[in-house]
């Protein structure tokens, strides 16, 4: 069984990289996260935590995340050579 600690950092790091991509999708488009909440359907400052790094999204979110920035985060498996 994995250690909370461990677990924790795991989803930390993700959220963190997710940020990352979210941040230059979004100076790449020239959008603002008003902008990216309004094409999410959520608050301005959901988007504001997102891009903290801080939030533990659920893969609803990724996929609104991937809708709205015209982006892919996460991968099927013919996607990844398996």
């Amino acid at each position: 069984m994995a250690k909370a600690g461990y677990d924790k950092r795991n989803w930390a790091q993700y959220s963190q990289w997710i940020a990352v991509i979210m941040s230059e999708r979004m100076s790449k488009l020239g959008i603002t996260q008003r902008m990216l909440a309004e094409r999410m359907n959520c608050t301005q400052q959901y988007v504001s935590k997102v891009l903290k790094g801080h939030k533990n999204m659920s893969l609803e979110t990724i996929c609104k995340i991937e809708n709205a920035l015209g982006i892919e985060i996460i991968k099927g498996p013919d996607e990844n050579g398996q």
